[in-house]
């Protein structure tokens, strides 16, 4: 059963680099029973995103010389917490597995490569590089709000696709997205964009896949 976020408070010593580390320390030294979700630690797995003094980042990234003395942190938003900072992630990923996030074609490349010009591999480059993190999605107001809205995340992972030269379901995904908890939801309030540790462009990525939509401009 879920469990409703407990507040605490812990001193921890000035000499640790990263709210992760923080975050070893309040459980190692302090209470054991303090859960959170890491692993590769380096910014890479997206497993540990969070709230932290307000705003969704990765644990691992965030440097405790930027947070001042007082730290708070919380569990992302928008999906049921499960024990302190850990969320279940299963309505994400099902959002996520909505819009075909995968290569579809129907033709046999043999033993050759399904090549692609540079400039067609540049025109999606920007969102082969979500890591799944969830903090797009969880700092969409509009997602706070809805929970049929796909989310920022899905929207990128179907744009990665939809202008992929090698894909044949781009008719396909464009309809998923001109559903009611499609593209339209969004406001544009560029949460998103802000909160995404890999640097991706979230609300380019949404506004190309409307335009797409509109315009046929694929």
């Amino acid at each position: 059963m879920a469990s409703s976020p407990a507040q605490t408070a812990a001193p921890i010593k000035a000499d640790r680099s990263v709210v992760l580390d923080v975050l070893h320390a309040a459980k190692w030294e302090h209470d054991g029973t303090l859960t959170f979700r890491r692993s590769c630690a380096h910014g890479v797995c997206g497993s540990d995103a969070m709230v932290i003094n307000g705003a969704n980042t990765l644990a691992c990234q965030a440097l405790v010389e930027d947070y001042g003395n007082v730290i708070t942190v919380e569990a992302i938003r928008g999906l049921p917490v499960i024990k302190d900072l850990v969320v279940d992630m299963e309505p994400f990923f099902a959002q996520y597995r909505s819009v075909l996030p995968f290569l579809i074609n129907s033709g046999d490349p043999g033993y050759k490569e399904r090549t692609q010009s540079a400039d067609e591999r540049e025109r999606f480059d920007d969102t082969t590089k979500c890591i799944l993190c969830a903090a797009c999605t969880t700092s969409c107001p509009v997602y706070w709000g809805n929970s049929q809205y796909v989310g920022p995340a899905a929207i990128v992972n179907a744009h990665r696709f939809i202008f992929d030269s090698r894909d044949e379901a781009t008719e396909q995904r464009l309809d998923i997205l001109n559903q009611r908890s499609g593209v339209w939801k969004c406001r544009t309030a560029f949460n998103c964009s802000e909160a995404c540790p890999r640097g991706i462009k979230v609300t380019q990525a949404i506004e190309d896949v409307k335009r797409a939509i509109l315009f046929d401009r694929v």
